[in-house]
């Protein structure tokens, strides 16, 4: 199993969301995160005062997904969260060692 996490624009959620519906995923979590990178922030006016956000508002999405679906997972939010803009985001994959369902007691695929 794989988890993989990305971080996208706000405005790029449900979009991704539709598309990783398309593929199969069945479940995702989603997070409100701040972060920078090679955006390294911007400026904003605020009641005619200019001032700059360090830290730029993302979605982090965390899956997990057999491991034969992951590339078509990482392929599928690049090309859709993708605007070709500064701040797109980042994709990491990690190896799941183990899953449970709470509920059932189902484990690892299972519990996808």
């Amino acid at each position: 199993m794989k988890m993989i996490i990305a971080a996208i624009k706000p405005f790029k959620l449900e979009d991704v969301r539709e598309a990783l519906t398309g593929i199969g995923v069945s479940g995702l979590m989603v997070s409100e995160v701040k972060g920078f990178g090679a955006q390294a922030g911007h400026t904003e006016i605020y009641r005619g005062a200019e001032y700059e956000v360090n830290f730029v508002p993302k979605l982090k999405l965390e899956i997990v997904v057999p491991a034969s679906l992951a590339d078509q997972v990482v392929e599928t939010i690049a090309s859709t969260a993708r605007t070709g803009k500064i701040g797109d985001g980042k994709i990491f994959v990690l190896d799941v060692a183990q899953a449970m369902r709470v509920r059932t007691g189902e484990t690892n695929q299972d519990a996808l």
